[in-house]
């Protein structure tokens, strides 16, 4: 933890001079805020990950040094919001009421000086013993507090040490300081080890797998992606996407020879040599993931999940573009799930299905008494709701010109003042938008904002329609997979799978499934037929144009073993012409008693 150059005598001093800027008084009583059940319940699922790191795996860690202590150790959010507290009974017991709960708020503006409100103020770790408490409500406690960084360095909580008895300052601090040096580190661990490539380092080789070791992860290129803030003690500076090889005088290939997982020296520009240890990460990129689509998946899909993975993870807005029902919903959840914000919240927001009335109090969110009607424990908003995830605004071209006023204020500051409220409340989000319509005409007939328009369309994606992509026949067999009853025949019949692949779909993904869901249900168990796809398709179907693309369906009694035999035995080469998984087509040449020659190829 980087030390300060502020004294601690004129880091208390400066807190105080606060507190009477606020109002406060020494005999004024704590205000830990009112949080409703709701809100707690959303506080917690919000900071899930925070937590449960916390609880299961660095509270654990340092059982042996609490298990006779006085010690409370606390958890709250990078809003002093308290998560959660552990410690004896003795401690907390006769003081429940005291702000121990999960939702009490111990900023300074409502308990005054103290330790985590004070961290949270200056950003650094302190110590504050029980006179130096500004209320002296709080005096029967001294504690210590470190505020808690991500891998971007952005303040995403507190850890705190308190007792009710005298304890050195330097035993609470070198407690507190060494746990949450700890859960830094795991934090960073879990959301990008299984990714990416880990270097410990350290200046003796004894303590590499101590919190006090610096840690990198960096990508195939060698740059760095993640770093804890020891690393920054150690180099001397932020690491955050250097190069390897700009760190230390050691080629990226030379430095990778060593993946063995054993101790080895590398020389830092500027500094004596580092002890060091080099992890492989334990899986594939999760952006790999993305970029590995199935056999025959259309390109330029493909393409965009690509480039709208490497723009989330930038905090580059996307904008994306397409007709109804082609899919906008299912690319932004795929996006999500690959992302790093994984394990936090996803809100989607249509804004075509709120009233322009409530648009702004859904959306910013209210205080209690804000306005005539306001639910008397006033609402959280979608935004705050979406806090260290990703807010997705869904058909943002129906969004009225005053809400995207304050849109555009907010995607400017990422800060957001509720309706009733006098305080801005800063969130971090990433902002993924979409809409049906071609955007930039709106803004050319005035009515989208165009300064919001540049300012959500960092990177524009247009999906294709479903009757213009290259893999209609995967999806045709992947959603007829996905709502078939179990004993109903697998394969589509060619004539029926003929006509789906005509048809030109003007509602896209959403009408293919709703066709298929309804073909299913009337052929019951037997096998889909014509009869049995609902007037409406056809109508549409007769309206097409014939020059609409169509491609050759499978076909049901060719001789897989022979088409296999002409790509001479390529099973991917033959899975792409077919549009279909290598799995699914196993399935199709064991079916035609082609099984041996396959396993004989394979093996």
């Amino acid at each position: 933890m980087a030390a300060s150059s502020t004294s601690h005598a004129q880091l208390i001093q400066a807190s105080w001079a606060r507190c009477r800027d606020y109002g406060l008084e020494h005999q004024s009583l704590p205000q830990f805020g009112e949080a409703s059940n709701a809100d707690i319940r959303e506080l917690l699922e919000r900071q899930q990950a925070l937590l449960s790191t916390t609880r299961d795996e660095v509270m654990p860690q340092y059982a042996h040094l609490l298990g006779n202590s006085s010690y409370l150790i606390m958890l709250s959010d990078h809003q002093g919001q308290l998560l959660e507290a552990w410690g004896t009974r003795r401690f907390i017991e006769p003081r429940q009421r005291h702000g121990f709960n999960a939702g009490a708020c111990w900023r300074e503006q409502g308990v005054g000086t103290n330790a985590i409100g004070t961290a949270l103020a200056t950003g650094e770790a302190v110590h504050v013993s029980q006179d130096e408490h500004f209320l002296k409500l709080n005096r029967f406690m001294t504690s210590a507090a470190a505020p808690l960084f991500d891998a971007e360095r952005q303040l995403i909580g507190v850890l705190d040490a308190s007792s009710d008895s005298y304890l050195p300052a330097a035993q609470t601090q070198g407690l507190v300081r060494m746990m949450s040096q700890s859960l830094e580190n795991r934090l960073i661990l879990a959301r990008f080890a299984a990714d990416y490539q880990q270097l410990s380092f350290n200046t003796g080789a004894n303590n590499l797998d101590s919190q006090w070791a610096g840690l990198l992860l960096f990508d195939d290129q060698g740059r760095v992606l993640a770093a804890n803030r020891r690393a920054d003690s150690l180099l001397g500076q932020n690491p955050l996407q250097c190069t390897l090889e700009q760190l230390f005088r050691t080629p990226l290939a030379q430095l990778l020879a060593h993946r063995n997982e054993q101790p080895f020296a590398l020389q830092v520009t500027g500094r004596n040599r580092f002890h060091c240890l080099l992890h492989a990460p334990t899986q594939p990129p999760k952006g790999a993931a993305l970029s590995r689509t199935p056999p025959g998946c259309d390109p330029r899909i493909a393409k965009a999940l690509a480039q709208a993975a490497v723009m989330l993870e930038k905090d580059i807005p996307l904008l994306i573009e397409g007709e109804t029902g082609a899919g906008k919903e299912v690319f932004v959840n795929a996006l999500h799930r690959a992302s790093s914000r994984a394990n936090q919240p996803l809100i989607a927001v249509n804004c075509a299905a709120i009233p322009a009335e409530l648009v702004e109090s859904e959306l910013f969110g209210y205080e209690k008494g804000a306005f005539t009607g306001a639910h008397h424990k006033g609402n959280l908003g979608l935004i705050r709701k979406a806090d260290q995830g990703i807010l997705f605004l869904d058909e943002i071209g129906d969004m009225p010109l005053p809400t995207q006023a304050r849109l555009l204020r907010f995607v400017q500051t990422r800060s957001i003042q509720p309706l009733g409220s006098g305080e801005a409340t800063q969130v971090d989000i990433r902002v993924i938008s979409a809409t049906n319509q071609h955007l930039a005409d709106q803004v050319r007939l005035g009515h989208f904002r165009q300064d919001l328009y540049y300012r959500i369309a960092g990177l524009s994606l247009v999906l294709p329609p479903l009757r213009e992509r290259s893999d209609r026949l995967a999806l045709i067999e992947q959603i007829h997979q996905q709502y078939r009853d179990p004993g109903v025949p697998t394969q589509i019949p060619g004539k029926v799978l003929e006509l789906l692949l005509q048809h030109p779909w003007p509602g896209n993904l959403r009408q293919l499934a709703s066709v298929l869901q309804v073909a299913l249900a009337l052929a019951g168990k037997h096998a889909l037929a014509v009869e049995h796809l609902p007037d409406s398709f056809f109508a549409e179907l007769s309206a097409a144009s014939p020059q609409a693309p169509v491609l050759t369906p499978r076909p049901q009694t060719d001789d897989l073993g022979q088409r296999l035999q002409a790509l001479n035995g390529n099973i991917s080469a033959l899975a792409r012409d077919l549009g279909i998984s290598r799995t699914t087509l196993y399935k199709r040449l064991h079916a035609q008693g082609h099984g041996c020659a396959v396993d004989e190829r394979l093996g």
